[in-house]
């Protein structure tokens, strides 16, 4: 029985994420005091006392979540993991779990990209909308057809696909998405058009502090969202991640991949439990599967 660790991204944090954890284990309290002396400010007063709005800042979400997220796989007993991936933002939680990059580097590359992305956002505003029950070949077929930039960008599960881009593209994508038979198409709240080409000015931002961090080999392979594969080089593992922010994270394709290499559990280990749904619907037909979360 192989165990995958899966970290989420950025969308599962709430009011009061890591209170609990931050006054029960002096460990996890060390940590989140680090991360305020990173950061230069206290974010574990904004997660254990700000409200949803004040979270959903980027800035404040992304090391928010992956703080949530590392604290809890450093801070909980659980078995070594055989293989880790993460959704989005998740991936920077799972290199941290696997050794791949120290828990300092780590909060540091994602307050980095957040503030990136963030930037890219106020300069280029974007929007990114939900595709629920199209074929994923259709819905592509369809962003290729439209003026503009729109693209798919996450891949979460067989009937539903995120889409993202320019604000016109993709008003145009969704109404194209409902005459060709989608059940819905939502646009999502959010003012960036992560992970298209929309994020070029962030991923050109965030290059050169990936390059200044050292990575080592991790403890086990990562599935990265742009490859959906196994990846162990440390060059390869940082050509990714900063790719990423332009590609579209390729969630249900890396989950069949860790179930093609003998995956049997899935422990959500992070604020909500938005992945362990997806992976549900992506192995539905799968007997004997173990998926759990820690939050």
């Amino acid at each position: 029985m192989k165990k995958a660790f899966v970290f989420p991204g950025q969308g599962s944090q709430f009011p009061g994420m890591g209170k609990e954890l931050y006054e029960s284990n002096p460990d996890a309290r060390r940590m989140m005091e680090r991360a305020n002396d990173i950061l230069g400010f206290r974010i574990s007063d904004i997660m254990f006392e700000g409200s949803g709005e004040e979270l959903k800042a980027t800035r404040v979400t992304q090391p928010a979540i992956f703080l949530h997220s590392v604290v809890l796989a450093g801070c909980t007993p659980l078995p070594v993991p055989d293989m880790v991936g993460g959704h989005s933002l998740g991936e920077f939680s799972a290199l941290v779990a696997a050794g791949a990059v120290s828990f300092e580097d780590g909060l540091r590359l994602v307050a980095a990209r957040a503030a990136a992305m963030q930037r890219c956002c106020e300069l280029n505003p974007g929007s990114m909308a939900a595709i629920i029950a199209l074929p994923a070949e259709k819905v592509e077929e369809i962003c290729a057809g439209i003026p503009g930039i729109v693209v798919p960008a996450n891949y979460n599960c067989d009937g539903q696909i995120v889409i993202s881009g320019e604000k016109d593209a993709v008003g145009q994508a969704c109404a194209a998405m409902k005459k060709a038979g989608a059940k819905r198409a939502l646009p999502l709240p959010v003012s960036g058009a992560f992970h298209s080409p929309v994020m070029e000015p962030a991923r050109a931002e965030l290059a050169s502090a990936i390059e200044a961090t050292a990575f080592n080999t991790p403890s086990c392979p990562i599935y990265q969202n742009v490859s959906a594969a196994a990846e162990t080089d440390p060059d390869r593992i940082k050509a990714n991640l900063l790719a990423q922010l332009t590609s579209p994270v390729l969630w249900t394709q890396s989950v069949r991949a860790m179930l093609a290499d003998g995956a049997s559990e899935f422990t959500e280990i992070g604020p909500g439990s938005v992945l362990q749904g997806l992976i549900g619907r992506i192995a539905k037909d799968i007997e004997g599967i173990i998926i759990q979360g820690i939050q």
